[in-house]
């Protein structure tokens, strides 16, 4: 088993988009260890704490962006995987690189009509404590900073106002955009998730966690980005508390699942992801595929699955901010002893 470097750099990230045709990054045997390092296309909220001199050199020279915003470092090519596999993506850790993270209220926020601004809210954390608290905000009121992607503001003590005073925020660092390259060849936005995986936004998936993704296209192209340091089901502003992330990945093939969906798997649960253009259609793919899995993984007959989706699967709306919107079906492995099998 090899451990593999990935630096952050203007030549080992694609900023916005998933794209089957692009070179890998690295390339990695089954069972390798991946060492990688993952931007927040936020930084510029508030270069003074959020970059440093690496972060703003990646800033200053990558000029293709979009269609999405999300820094995303890779692919990684794993040498052997081809269509039909799972991948198999073990998160063993998630360390933030600097110690602040930023907020946005953006115009594509699920209550932006209500509350029709938008805010940027910086925090501080303290990752020994695991906690974040909330330094200022300032208001945005240029072109919306979503339609630059990688748009850098000028620091101006005169605009930042304090922000939650008394509160602390739980951190749970994990990765907001995740997969492998999808199967059309050509460049999709960053934004929308799918069944590539990508703008999943679900926070468990960060250390601890073990993310399957089917493979789509040879060698499986898996990209990682869109850092986050703590996020709420829903993320109902329009984005995470974001923030740059070091972590630490094992990739390996598995041939012997029948996973077709992103599916994430904890030390106590399994999580089926489904997404729609509407929180209605989400939820109906969501049951749909947890009703597929309770069948092809655990051997339940329809109607027996049906019945125990109603009294033991939670449904929860993952993310409602990101043109696909996404629910997830958490199933307790406890109730399956036989097959209960921690991530590792």
């Amino acid at each position: 088993m090899a451990v593999h470097q990935l630096p952050a750099t203007a030549q080992t990230v694609h900023w916005g988009y998933f794209d089957p045709r692009q070179a890998p990054a690295l390339t990695v045997a089954s069972g390798d260890l991946v060492a990688i390092e993952t931007l927040t296309h936020h930084a510029g909220d508030a270069p003074d704490l959020l970059m440093d001199e690496h972060i703003s050199r990646v800033f200053d020279e990558v000029d293709e962006r979009g269609p999405g915003p999300h820094i995303l470092t890779g692919p990684i090519a794993v040498t052997g995987a081809r269509p039909g596999d799972v991948l198999q993506v073990d998160i063993l850790e998630a360390t933030p690189r600097l110690p602040y993270g930023s907020n946005l209220a953006g115009h594509w926020g699920f209550l932006y009509k209500e509350i029709p601004v938008e805010r940027v809210t910086v925090y501080e954390l303290d990752v020994e404590a695991l906690l974040g608290r909330a330094l200022f905000g300032y208001d945005w009121t240029a072109t919306p900073l979503a339609n630059e992607p990688g748009t850098i503001v000028t620091p101006d003590p005169a605009r930042r106002e304090p922000a939650l005073p008394g509160v602390v925020v739980p951190l749970r660092p994990h990765f907001g955009t995740m997969g492998v390259a999808p199967a059309d060849p050509v460049r999709v936005s960053s934004v929308p998730p799918g069944d590539h995986g990508g703008n999943v936004d679900n926070w468990r998936i960060g250390a601890g966690g073990r993310m399957y993704y089917p493979v789509q296209v040879p060698g499986a192209l898996l990209s990682v980005g869109d850092p986050h340091v703590s996020q709420g089901d829903g993320e109902v502003s329009g984005t995470a508390l974001e923030s740059s992330l070091n972590g630490l990945l094992r990739l390996t093939i598995r041939r012997d699942l029948p996973f077709t969906v992103p599916v994430l798997e904890t030390a106590t649960e399994l999580l089926v992801h489904g997404f729609g253009d509407s929180l209605d259609a989400a939820m109906k793919c969501a049951t749909l595929r947890t009703l597929q899995l309770l069948g092809c993984h655990f051997g339940l007959s329809r109607a027996d699955a049906y019945s125990f989706m109603s009294v033991a699967v939670d449904f929860t709306v993952t993310q409602v901010v990101d043109q696909r919107q996404g629910v997830h079906g958490r199933i307790d492995k406890r109730c399956f002893p036989r097959w209960h099998n921690p991530a590792a």
